[in-house]
């Protein structure tokens, strides 16, 4: 029997979820974004994504934040953030 892989349209809704909670990082204070369980490489686009002000260059970089997103547990992400806002 094989196995459904998800649609590509299904795949790109996942990545722009992704992309969606990686933006929600960049919002972050400091000291909250230091309490999420984020590796090394996301943390610091995230935090270089703070200091671009060029349009063109901020939408690269969300991106770029999406597909490192790619590579974290997103349900523990969303848990911890929204532990945050309480």
């Amino acid at each position: 029997m094989t196995e459904l892989k998800p649609s590509k349209s299904a795949r790109k809704r996942e990545y722009l979820a992704l992309q969606k909670l990686g933006e929600e990082l960049i919002t972050l204070k400091q000291t909250e974004l230091d309490i999420l369980p984020l590796d090394d490489g996301l943390r610091e686009a995230v935090m270089e994504a703070r200091q671009i002000k060029a349009h063109g260059a901020l939408r690269r970089q969300k991106q770029y934040i999406g597909k490192l997103m790619r590579h974290v547990d997103p349900e523990r992400l969303r848990e911890e953030m929204a532990r945050l806002r309480r």
